[in-house]
């Protein structure tokens, strides 16, 4: 396992989640010039995990190129993109409250996928897996999503929740990865970054 990487994330729980791992890195996040939002955006007709498959290659891609730009030492460099999906409907990240509260209206009392994608670029080579677990969320009241909507957590989270957090009061059963479905799948990601030593 190499013993430093870039992680080309703003999320906190990957962060947390590599350390967790012994994996020494850096955070290599897009510039003010970056458009990375537009990456995001789901094409039409287009499978969840084709979805969040392509997302992450293409967040490597900018990332890899954001590394040759800013001249920093080489290191191997690391995404991720997770997505929920409730069958062929894909759950980013809600635009505001009201999208929180529609998004886990569709949630509350099903199962649904949730789908997190890790690619690692070194050394001009790729690689890339995918994590696909199941979460079951018990029936919510509208006073619960409410509730849970107002603390804020759903904000920023694929699928409007985080898993480690007060949406786990609902969550009746977890099939599959805990840390793919945190936004990191551990296995996937250790298996990846042996293979490039």
């Amino acid at each position: 396992m190499p013993r430093f990487i870039y992680l080309a994330s703003q999320s906190p729980r990957r962060s947390q989640l590599l350390t967790q791992l012994g994996v020494a890195h850096e955070l290599l996040l897009p510039g003010a010039e970056e458009d990375a939002e537009s990456l995001e955006e789901v094409l039409p007709g287009e499978a969840p995990k084709a979805y969040v498959q392509r997302v992450t290659r293409l967040k490597l891609e900018a990332a890899l190129a954001r590394l040759k730009a800013r001249c920093l030492s080489p290191a191997p460099v690391l995404c991720s993109d997770t997505t929920v999906a409730l069958g062929r409907t894909i759950y980013a990240k809600p635009a505001d409250a009201a999208d929180a509260v529609r998004m886990l209206r569709a949630l509350s009392g099903h199962t649904h996928r949730v789908l997190t994608a890790v690619a690692i670029g070194w050394s001009g080579q790729q690689a890339q897996a995918c994590s696909e677990s199941r979460v079951t969320f018990a029936p919510m009241t509208a006073a619960e999503i409410q509730a849970y909507v107002d603390s804020g957590e759903p904000m920023g989270k694929a699928g409007a929740y985080a898993v480690q957090g007060r949406a786990a009061a609902y969550i009746s059963r977890i099939s599959g990865s805990y840390t793919g479905i945190m936004g990191l799948p551990l296995y996937e990601t250790a298996q990846l970054l042996k293979g490039c030593d």
